[in-house]
């Protein structure tokens, strides 16, 4: 098949800028960009409308990239916790998807949706994971997604404790550590 010629009208990742002339695969257009308004047509009276109207969208564009800006400033450092039933080795029953992050930032206080959530692969075991939320085409801001079993075990994962059976081998190499010095304490005594 063909490509497709599509003039975006805002910018794509990977693809180009608000104006561009870009050629696609004609699924990539029809079923992405086309239907989020994030491209039209580029027939010569499509390309003629976008120059007339060229100035008002990249106004319009540059007021919502300011208004993203402040938004990431407000919220930079967002940090949100879900809990999830998981095993022993910390595999959950389940996964974490876009649409559960998103749940909680909304109940941290930011309106988004889950489409802005960009998690490349879902998230299958308890621990801190980084994801990008995307407020706007040019403005994305890191999220810290603390999955844990209990409120508690949340807590101690933001501290940098271990939990789970990194801890469980965490606290058996300790008391082999301290068995040993007591035995060469012992062993130091008795050739007294």
């Amino acid at each position: 098949m063909a490509a497709i010629e599509l003039i975006l009208l805002q910018r794509v990742e990977k693809l180009g800028q608000m104006g561009d002339v870009v050629k696609v695969k004609p699924g990539y257009a029809r079923n992405f960009l086309l239907p989020q308004k994030k491209a039209t047509r580029a027939t010569k009276a499509n390309v003629a409308q976008f120059e007339t109207q060229r100035a008002q969208l990249v106004a319009l564009n540059l007021k919502r990239r300011e208004e993203a800006e402040r938004v990431a400033e407000r919220f930079g450092d967002l940090s949100v916790v879900i809990i999830r039933q998981a095993g022993e080795a910390g595999g959950l029953y389940g996964s974490v998807s876009s649409r559960d992050i998103a749940v909680e930032i909304v109940a941290a206080g930011l309106t988004v949706n889950r489409t802005q959530v960009v998690l490349d692969n879902p998230i299958k075991s308890i621990g801190i994971s980084r994801v990008k939320l995307v407020l706007h085409p040019e403005v994305s801001i890191p999220v810290s997604v603390n999955v844990a079993r209990s409120p508690e075990e949340a807590e101690k994962q933001a501290r940098g404790e271990a939990i789970g059976l990194a801890a469980q081998q965490e606290e058996a190499a300790d008391a082999a550590a301290q068995f040993e010095e007591e035995m060469e304490l012992g062993a130091a005594m008795d050739d007294r």
